[in-house]
């Protein structure tokens, strides 16, 4: 699938005010300074859709995307940042949680994860809890053109066997980067897959 057109819609942090209709959401979360604003500008073949930051926690709202007239791609704030308050953290947290569990239009989550670094605690607990949710989710690692092939390919095992310790099977994964364009064209065709599953059964 290729994504011929995305503008902007909406940005909030109440989910009554998220657009209504039964446009299905894809929904990209993150540590924070993860390279999700990105990523999503270089899946959308844009250069400023998404806000980035050298300052991590750009993010903090609940921002819709409207993908090829059909879908939305939706861009959540980044859990983990150390500089906001403890305030702020449950804030982002609360409205974050709600948006899971009670958006219905919600068909997947990507959850993006720095290939550079090894599983970080936040965010096996976020993955745990997403299964807790029964929400289905994808894996996405970026910035893979900081690593060479060999590197990434110890950074995936030893993702997947922490995963493994928790998890029967491991989700499916996607090994990316913004900057080289790897992997964009796997996550687009699995999200157009996704879609025309959902519309044959419609």
């Amino acid at each position: 699938m290729q994504i011929e057109s995305a503008q902007f819609t909406i940005s909030n942090t109440d989910i009554q005010k998220c657009p209504s209709g039964n446009r299905p959401e894809f929904a990209f979360i993150g540590r924070s300074n993860v390279g999700k604003s990105s990523l999503i500008n270089a899946l959308c073949n844009q250069k400023r859709l998404a806000k980035t930051s050298s300052r991590p926690g750009k993010t903090q709202l609940i921002n819709h995307f409207l993908i090829n007239e059909q879908w939305f791609l939706v861009d959540l704030p980044g859990y983990g940042y150390a500089r906001v308050s403890k305030t702020q953290k449950k804030k982002f947290q609360a409205y974050i949680e709600t948006y899971f569990r009670e958006r219905s239009q919600l068909v997947l989550a990507f959850v993006l994860l720095d290939i550079r670094h090894p599983a970080q605690p936040i965010d096996l607990e976020f993955i745990a809890w997403l299964g807790s949710q029964q929400i289905p989710f994808y894996l996405i690692f970026t910035k893979a053109d900081k690593l060479k092939p060999k590197a990434i390919e110890r950074q995936v095992t030893a993702y997947t066997e922490a995963l493994q310790e928790d998890w029967e099977e491991v989700p499916p994964y996607f090994i990316t980067s913004a900057t080289s364009k790897e992997g964009l064209e796997s996550v687009t065709n699995a999200i157009g897959d996704i879609l025309q599953a959902l519309s044959a059964t419609q």
